[in-house]
């Protein structure tokens, strides 16, 4: 499935499975709770209510929610940052930060996350300027790794003990 995503407004795609439509689009304050509800439910690594608004306040062009039939059903959550590149070693570059994407169980393998992540990826690189992005990833969390390395991220690292059961994380970046 090929995903040409904009970057203003509201989004109609037609899932894979060829009937469910969904619409991504940029986050509003009113869609917090619901956000925080899927991270609660899908995410062992939950945050405050307080760091999702911070996030959608500082970057509300790149964090991005699905909706199917009026509902919410996903959310990508990021943020731009200056710091080491993860690609040009010994580079100071400004990079995005793909900090949390959650979608519903049954809104799952539609291509929400693949579209929420593109949708996400270039408002970075077109509103906030960053030239790459990155993310952390659980090592056993084969389909989200899958996910990004068809959207062009590669592992560049490991990160020991990154979550709070102790699970290592990869470091996956993609230049923009």
């Amino acid at each position: 499935m090929t995903i040409e995503v904009i970057i203003d407004g509201p989004q109609k795609f037609t899932g894979k499975d060829g009937k469910t439509e969904f619409i991504i689009r940029e986050a509003t304050l009113k869609d917090i709770n619901d956000v925080v509800a899927i991270n609660r439910k899908v995410l062992p690594e939950n945050y405050p209510v307080w760091f999702f608004v911070e996030h959608l306040e500082q970057f509300p062009k790149a964090f991005i929610v699905a909706e199917v039939g009026g509902k919410i059903v996903g959310y990508v959550m990021s943020r731009v940052e200056y710091g080491w590149s993860n690609i040009e070693r010994g580079k100071v570059v400004k990079k995005g930060h793909i900090v949390s994407v959650g979608v519903l169980p049954e809104a799952r393998r539609l291509g929400i996350a693949t579209a929420m992540m593109l949708r996400a990826m270039r408002a970075m690189k077109i509103y906030y300027s960053a030239t790459e992005v990155y993310l952390e990833v659980r090592v056993s969390n084969t389909p989200a790794i899958s996910l990004y390395e068809k959207l062009g991220y590669k592992i560049v690292g490991r990160i020991p003990r990154y979550y709070s059961d102790g699970e290592d994380a990869y470091l996956m970046a993609c230049p923009l």
